[in-house]
């Protein structure tokens, strides 16, 4: 069965709705607490990077097995196995904390990151699969809507249990293990959930377009261009969106000094960017724009966002965050459906291997960090220091521009 009248996925699309809010959840808790998991375990600068790699290696290692899994149970039941996965990372922060052993720590992180691919290589191309093509990026839109509203909740949530000024490692015991009760009754309530099994076009064999479209006859996923140039756009774009909202808060203190109060407070721009980004995709894609056009007009508009937060001076320059954060929204939306088109029965395959590219979210900051050690002449980064390393951003959106007007569109 490929996509479904709009009757019809409404229900399944609500239930998928849910577990996005769901995975905005887990990581902003987890987010929220890493920093001061990491001084609790006194870790220099060069172990915090482990912390980072552990997560984002669970994409690149688990990235082709994902796929498999999918390929073999289905996509609601890759989801199912996806949060006890999941269930299972986060129940081990609880020993990590109590024994502060930073090895578990890792371990446990990479689990959920486990668990956190094959949700992604699940979750992504069955929004984009269930209903009409042109009109899933705003599918994704409104799942991301609640995937990033979650994130703010999970500062609540956690504040009913802890002094989040003051947060003591014993504290974390028992969110933790309501959250990982929250995982594993999703995982049973997916079980049971009303979640109609959907396939691509051309995907099932028996289906006229596995014979006579695109994919007919392929024998690998690498006869894909525009899925290949998809999977660079989609590295290039993770590691954009990931790079104004680790860096916010260290161009904020080079600004306005680190003695400047509220500084904390720099970091909800970027994430309220998103959010007002994804609100116009869900009223504007399909029936005043395409997807195509969004993506094209979105990287045009972060070019000119970051090149004004380049240019200006900092103290206003740093308000354009909001505007990256905007320009950032409908990337992801918009890569995933023009990246699988007429994969046919390569579709699951070519989930996992776009899923792959989340690396960016850690490879492309990496990177920034190194610029800025490498420009600074003094032993704290200045604003223009940042400035500086600010272009990145601009090669980066020109290869997504790319992709949007020609690279989708390269069929072999």
């Amino acid at each position: 069965m490929s996509n479904l009248k709009k009757s019809n996925y409404i229900i399944p699309l609500a239930i998928i709705s849910i577990l996005f809010f769901v995975i905005g959840f887990g990581v902003g808790i987890s987010g929220f607490l890493t920093p001061f998991l990491q001084d609790a375990f006194d870790l220099s600068t060069s172990q915090s990077y482990l912390v980072t790699a552990a997560i984002f290696s669970a994409f690149v290692v688990f990235g082709a097995p994902a796929g498999w899994i999918i390929k073999k149970v289905g996509y609601k039941y890759g989801m199912v196995i996806a949060f006890f996965v999941m269930a299972l990372g986060m129940v081990l922060f609880v020993p990590s904390s109590n024994m502060l052993s930073f090895p578990l720590f890792l371990i446990a992180l990479f689990i959920g990151g486990i668990g956190n691919t094959i949700l992604q290589a699940s979750v992504n191309p069955y929004v984009t699969i269930i209903g009409p093509k042109e009109s899933a990026a705003m599918r994704m839109s409104l799942m991301g809507i609640m995937n990033k509203s979650a994130w703010w909740l999970s500062s609540l949530f956690l504040g009913l249990f802890m002094d989040l000024n003051n947060v003591v490692l014993d504290d974390v015991i028992l969110p933790f293990y309501i959250v990982t009760g929250i995982l594993v009754a999703l995982g049973v309530f997916m079980i049971f959930a009303p979640l109609p099994e959907v396939k691509a076009e051309g995907e099932d064999e028996s289906d006229e377009a596995a014979t006579s479209g695109y994919a007919a006859g392929k024998t690998s996923i690498f006869q894909f261009p525009h899925l290949l140039l998809g999977v660079v756009a989609l590295f290039i774009y993770v590691g954009v969106e990931t790079l104004p909202m680790v860096s916010i808060i260290g161009f904020a203190k080079a600004i306005f000094g680190d003695t400047a109060q509220n500084l904390d407070s720099f970091a909800i721009y970027v994430p309220l960017g998103l959010v007002i980004g994804y609100i116009f995709g869900v009223l504007m894609i399909p029936n005043f724009i395409s997807q195509t056009a969004a993506l094209r007009l979105f990287s045009w508009l972060g070019i000119v966002s970051v090149l004004l937060m380049i240019f200006l001076p900092g103290e206003y320059g740093i308000y354009c965050m909001a505007l990256v954060g905007f320009s950032n929204s409908l990337m992801w939306p918009a890569i995933w459906p023009l990246a699988i088109a007429d994969l046919g029965k390569f579709t699951k395959t070519g989930a996992s291997l776009l899923v792959m590219g989340i690396v960016g979210g850690a490879i492309i900051p990496l990177i920034f960090g190194y610029l800025i050690d490498l420009i600074k002449t003094t032993e704290l980064a200045t604003v223009s220091d940042y400035q500086n390393a600010y272009w990145i951003f601009i090669p980066a959106y020109l290869y997504i521009l790319y992709f949007a007007v020609k690279g989708n569109k390269i069929r072999k």
